[in-house]
């Protein structure tokens, strides 16, 4: 195996039959050790992390492919902590797909002044960039399209894909009465059809949820949802 990224939170390396092997690391984004799933730098270690949200990104993946939504996953190794997945080619350097149902984090810092904290949104999907210098700007349909990182019917089908997603999320978690705020998804292109697929995870790393009002660890969340 070679390695050609190491990332935040997974190391990449490329197999010999062309697909990527993803090694998940027990560093979480945050800051000042406080776990933030939308801090674009690494906050803490949290021992166990990386095979949680491995074991949640296999759950989710695997009703995923059930209903027909297509993903980069293959396979897993728990053991190892290792996801094998489809190559895909990034919007542009990267983009972040984020479905919020209430107003917490990044949202409320920035509209504040008109929400409140906790308050419901109906499925809010917003656009970042993949910057770490610049803070993962958001940024607007016309924007993308203007700037050749997608087309009008790429950033539609996307918007769509998250809100099915996202609903499947929230509707798992809603079995162990458990609340969905937010959650990030990342996309790419896969295969010689340039088909639009979720890649990455889906994990407590990169999610916000309540239960009985109160904010649940992703180890804990974990613990809650596989049990």
């Amino acid at each position: 195996m070679n390695i050609v990224y190491r990332g935040k939170t997974k190391d990449v390396y490329l197999l010999d039959n062309g697909d990527y092997l993803l090694k998940f690391k027990d560093d979480v984004t945050g800051e000042n050790g406080v776990f933030d799933p939308g801090a674009n730098t690494v906050g803490l270690s949290i021992e166990g992390s990386g095979k949680s949200n491995l074991r949640m990104t296999r759950l989710f993946f695997e009703i995923l492919k059930e209903k027909g939504i297509p993903t980069h996953y293959v396979d897993s190794n728990l053991e190892e902590g290792t996801m094998t997945v489809r190559p895909a080619k990034l919007f542009g350097n990267g983009l972040e797909v984020i479905c919020r149902y209430r107003a917490v984090g990044s949202f409320i810092r920035r509209y504040g002044m008109y929400a409140e904290e906790g308050q419901q949104l109906d499925a809010f999907v917003e656009f970042t960039l993949k910057d770490d210098k610049r803070q993962d700007p958001p940024i607007t349909e016309d924007a993308l399209v203007m700037l050749g990182i997608l087309s009008s019917d790429e950033y539609r089908t996307l918007k769509d894909l998250t809100k099915k997603i996202s609903h499947i999320v929230k509707e798992e978690l809603a079995k162990k009465d458990i609340e969905l705020y937010d959650i990030k998804l990342e996309f790419g292109r896969i295969g010689e059809n340039k088909e639009i697929a979720l890649i990455d995870e889906i994990s407590g790393g990169n999610m916000r949820a309540y239960k009985e009002g109160k904010y649940i660890e992703p180890l804990e969340l974990e613990k809650l949802i596989l049990r």
